[in-house]
């Protein structure tokens, strides 16, 4: 058997940048076809969370989980705490606090719509555990400060139960706020195009809310039309910083990144309006 030189094995080899399709299985029409179809019903989705407010509520709800000061470390090596707050049938956990031990800190932010009837909110904190079930080290019910219906922000510690007893395994720093219910939002109107593109929708006024790679606009009365094309053509500029975006993310690190943009868009860079959409629809 022959034996290739190197300098010709060498000129064999494939240099510069690797080609977009690289280790990738070329998609077949249905199987695009499919992705495209996901696509536009997480566009879809999104345009009808932001809108959407569920009946017989009494407001919106924040509560910021800041950080708990416990009595005891159960185990050998360090705790990691995490926190789960349930108010009505919404549950919400805050990340882990790793080797947060006694003091965990979170400072996790958490919006929902309070049912009426509800005054309390329960939550337990667990430790995360890496070959076992989490163990669950405290508890407690909150009973939710009237005041906050009034305008104001409460910040303040709560007593937590747990193996030490009634009330004496530590306590955790709440702050919680609340605003006022707002009337859902008028339906809008969306505009089908190519499913292999995005879905652009628009109110009637003609400004985009989920921008897309050939808008379609609706024409505005009593508008030349050689007027709308110039504000057709003027570049709109991002409703949303990098900042907001990211801390996004970090809220929903699961979610894909072109929904939260969606969402974003749609809530004209509203942060808590984006996390209660984002909120209704990981639920």
């Amino acid at each position: 058997m022959a034996t290739v030189p190197a300098a010709e094995r060498r000129s064999r080899v494939m240099v510069g940048d690797l080609p977009p399709d690289f280790l990738q299985i070329p998609m077949s029409p249905s199987q695009q076809q499919v992705m495209a179809d996901e696509q536009t019903a997480q566009y879809m989705q999104a345009q009808q969370s932001f809108s959407y407010v569920p009946g017989n509520v009494q407001c919106r709800l924040s509560i910021t989980v800041s950080q708990a000061k416990l009595a005891k470390n159960y185990g050998i090596t360090k705790m990691d705490p995490y926190c789960r707050i349930r108010v009505g049938h919404s549950v919400f956990e805050t990340p882990t606090a790793h080797n947060g031990a006694k003091n965990p800190r979170w400072n996790k932010q958490v919006h929902c719509y309070l049912p009426n009837g509800v005054d309390s909110i329960y939550l337990e904190i667990f430790d995360e555990r890496a070959f076992s079930m989490d163990d669950r080290i405290a508890w407690g019910h909150v009973t939710i400060p009237e005041t906050i219906f009034a305008g104001e922000t409460v910040d303040d510690w709560y007593t937590l139960s747990g193996r030490q007893g009634d009330d004496k395994e530590g306590m955790i720093n709440l702050v919680m706020s609340s605003t006022a219910q707002q009337a859902p939002a008028a339906p809008m109107p969306v505009v089908y195009q190519n499913p292999m593109q995005p879905v652009m929708v628009l109110p009637p006024g003609g400004m985009p809310v989920v921008g897309g790679p050939q808008p379609v606009y609706y024409p505005q009365q009593g508008v030349p039309q050689q007027q709308q094309q110039q504000q057709q053509q003027q570049p709109q500029g991002p409703v949303y910083t990098e900042d907001d975006l990211k801390q996004v993310k970090e809220m929903f690190p699961n979610m894909e990144e072109e929904v939260i943009v969606s969402v974003l868009e749609a809530n004209r860079g509203n942060k808590d309006a984006t996390v209660n959409c984002l909120l209704g629809m990981a639920s």
